[in-house]
């Protein structure tokens, strides 16, 4: 079995295609199962943020499973393969370890070192469990990710600064406003992960009063009540629209939740003597309707402009430390992953020996039928004893060279010598033309 990563980010696509690719929670379990449901593919995790959606996939064979992630992705979006392909990035075997290792790490992140991902990568790892998509492989890359992301985190400084998405959006919002946030008046619009880091990241940096709102109602409440803020009912919401400076929008609906209507009829009460009113759209699919942004006094950031902004800022002098980790737990990993691909054909050839040796004795018991029964079990133990001691420095042998690099030359020598029957990943010998890639079964997003 291989590994693959295909995905699309903030650095190879544009919002409005992330948008189209994003898979919200309801959607993940039929989007998991259609996965596994390819020919090629026997395991995925998928990972949608809200500036990435990966797909980590264990294949059968390259192209294969390219073809299949592939189709799923484009059918999941309503957008045509050849349409989508040039959005794509691949990455198949060590490529994909560094990347989801790096992923893991903060080290592709838009905010070099922000922790939220690993929280991400963890609900991407308990969906695939819930949906029973994610085997032997999987289980193994995503729990080492995640403890390659917490070492990267607890022995580099690499989120000393502790930026995050939320805080690049919000020096963005400061700019705009005078470089200050202190006594702004806020809204949070969302009361999940994001929601809340801008709670608390906004009453850190002085913003006030605040106020919250959110569909489940609950929520807003705990959330407010953590910071001293006012959780609003959402039919309130072009009322306080009204009367703040600041706006996160960091929800997980599908449909916007910021009309030009719902803006324009705030901005009517406001009035123009408040100044600029800034509205920071973080999630994917966008909460704010592209049109707002065309209204008079109205600031819009969202992930793609956010991206833009800080893709110049955001590296730090630990990168080059937590790199040389993932270069380690990359190594580590294809060792574990060498050893873990010769276990089949060591199993075989056991498989093979204990047939032969069941076979010459069941002809030795036809030849030599004087025999007793306690004679043929002392000569079954003999036999069997001889055949296992032959075989085990062999098969520990070859398990040992396994794991060092071209490893895998060993297990295809014992495949060869002993004949046996083992079935092997397709090799890679380039990329295919994604515009080739068949429709995926099944109905479209």
């Amino acid at each position: 079995m291989n590994l693959l990563v295909v995905g699309a980010s903030y650095r190879t696509a544009p919002v409005s295609t992330l948008e189209r690719l994003a898979v919200a929670a309801t959607d993940l379990p039929d989007v998991l199962a259609r996965l596994v449901a390819q020919p090629y593919v026997n395991e995925a995790v998928v990972v949608s943020t809200c500036n990435r959606v990966e797909v980590y996939a264990a294949v059968s064979g390259f192209h294969g499973g390219l073809g299949d992630v592939c189709a799923i992705l484009a059918q999941h979006a309503g957008i045509a393969p050849n349409s989508l392909a040039g959005n794509l990035y691949v990455h198949y075997e060590r490529a994909a370890v560094e990347h989801v290792f790096r992923v893991a790490a903060g080290l592709d992140s838009m905010v070099v070192g922000e922790a939220q991902i690993l929280g991400q990568l963890r609900d991407a790892y308990h969906g695939a469990g819930e949906a029973d998509t994610a085997g032997r492989l999987l289980h193994e890359l995503m729990q080492q990710a995640l403890r390659v992301g917490k070492r990267a985190h607890a022995e580099t400084g690499i989120d000393s600064a502790g930026r995050s998405v939320v805080t690049a959006a919000l020096d963005l919002a400061a700019a705009q406003l005078g470089d200050d946030l202190a006594g702004r008046p806020a809204l949070v619009i969302g009361a999940g992960a994001m929601g809340a880091l801008s709670v608390a990241t906004l009453a850190r940096r002085g913003a006030g009063p605040l106020a919250v709102t959110n569909r489940s109602p609950q929520r807003a409440v705990r959330l407010a009540e953590s910071y001293g803020a006012e959780a609003v009912a959402v039919e309130r919401l072009t009322e306080v629209l009204s009367t703040v400076d600041i706006v996160v929008a960091a929800t997980a609906s599908t449909e916007a939740v910021l009309t030009r209507e719902v803006v324009s009829a705030a901005l009517a009460v406001r009035g123009p003597a408040r100044g600029r009113l800034v509205l920071l759209d973080l999630a994917v699919p966008r909460d704010i309707e592209p049109e707002v942004a065309q209204l008079p006094g109205v600031e819009v950031i969202d992930i793609e402009r956010l991206g833009e902004a800080i893709a110049d800022s955001s590296v730090t002098a630990d990168a080059a430390a937590v790199a040389g980790i993932v270069d380690g737990e990359v190594d580590s990993f294809l060792a574990w992953m060498r050893g873990a691909d010769v276990g089949p054909t060591v199993a075989a050839l056991r498989s093979r020996a204990d047939d032969v040796v069941t076979t010459e004795l069941r002809r030795l018991a036809q030849r030599r039928s004087e025999f007793t029964d306690d004679q043929r079990a002392d000569i079954a133990r003999t036999v069997h004893r001889i055949v296992q001691r032959l075989l085990h420095q062999p098969t520990v042998r070859v398990r040992q060279l396994a794991a060092e690099p071209g490893g895998d030359q060993y297990a295809a020598l014992l495949r060869e010598l002993f004949d046996l029957d083992v079935q092997q990943s397709a090799p890679v010998d380039g990329v295919p033309d994604l515009s080739a890639v068949p429709p995926a079964t099944g109905a479209a997003r």
